[in-house]
């Protein structure tokens, strides 16, 4: 098992890790090592136990918002999925709508130029609408 060396608040440590754990164990100790120096800046030097524990407890409150952080975003990101779908079955409904009316003869197209324009800027306005009420 492998054993490193780790340097916290102005101590060193030697701990046994698995193999392969070596770079996340001293990525672990950087940030105690940090809160560590935060505490002994702010409040100057305090008993070794003390100020683990206060540094510990920080990095605990702050993976606690990060956690908090994510769940909020993860119930956001279900609420968008959920009208992303939402959005999808409609344009397919009116897909299917759209695909059930007759298609015009060629010469009706042109002779109806105003009424397919106007049929046309509704159809737009339904869409932006849909997109607007999905953001």
């Amino acid at each position: 098992m492998p054993e490193i060396i780790l340097e916290i608040g102005g101590r060193s440590f030697t701990l046994a890790c698995d193999p392969g754990e070596e770079a996340s164990l001293k990525m672990a100790a950087e940030m105690l090592a940090v809160e560590a120096r935060r505490l002994e800046d702010a409040i100057g030097r305090v008993p070794e136990s003390r100020m683990l524990l206060m540094a510990g407890l920080m990095l605990a409150d702050r993976t606690k918002e990060m956690e908090t952080a994510c769940q909020l975003s993860d119930t956001r990101l279900k609420t968008l999925e959920d009208r992303l779908l939402e959005s999808e079955a409609k344009l397919a409904e009116m897909t299917v709508e759209m695909n059930k009316q007759p298609e015009p003869a060629e010469e009706d197209l042109f002779s109806n130029s105003e009424e397919v324009s106007a049929s046309l800027g509704k159809s737009v306005a339904r869409i932006e609408a849909m997109i607007d009420t999905s953001a």
